[in-house]
């Protein structure tokens, strides 16, 4: 999900089963991404609505894998012999504004680096690990997680 001024890509490592049930970006109910966007930009309301409200704000997000095998939805699970790397040439082509690239998780930037950086004159731009939002990652409060992730707003202007 992106607008044409996009500036900040948030990227994830690979949907989740509640997610790809629900068709929805970090639909499980307990991870912290959407409350993290409700407490930087207000994104509220319905999925479509927090997705307009993203948008707006200039984030694209996505994940740095199209598909893989993946029982459940641990991270570690995900097997590296069946990942599929989403089309980042093809990404950074259409939404050249893009200056910071964040990912939602250590394995998100793995992944990004392992797959993607080798072969993109993007993996230069500047890039920000943030504590995954995941419900798994539960070591971290929420409120140190809101206050690493508020990084995002020095690139969008709000």
């Amino acid at each position: 999900m992106a607008r044409p001024d996009a500036r900040v890509l948030i990227l994830g490592s690979l949907p989740g089963e509640r997610s790809l049930e629900a068709g929805e970006y970090y639909a499980h109910p307990r991870n912290a991404f959407w409350p993290i966007m409700r407490e930087l930009i207000g994104a509220t309301g319905s999925y479509r609505q927090r997705c307009t409200t993203l948008t707006e704000h200039r984030f694209a997000v996505w994940d740095v894998l199209e598909s893989s095998i993946r029982p459940g939805s641990m991270d570690a699970d995900i097997r590296m012999e069946y990942a599929r790397v989403n089309d980042f040439r093809g990404f950074f082509r259409e939404y050249p504004g893009i200056e910071l690239i964040c990912f939602n998780g250590l394995t998100a930037a793995a992944l990004f680096r392992k797959f993607v950086a080798v072969q993109s004159p993007q993996a230069k731009l500047r890039q920000e690990s943030l504590p995954s939002t995941s419900p798994a990652y539960a070591s971290m409060p929420f409120s140190e997680k809101l206050d690493r992730w508020r990084v995002l707003m020095q690139y969008v202007g709000a």
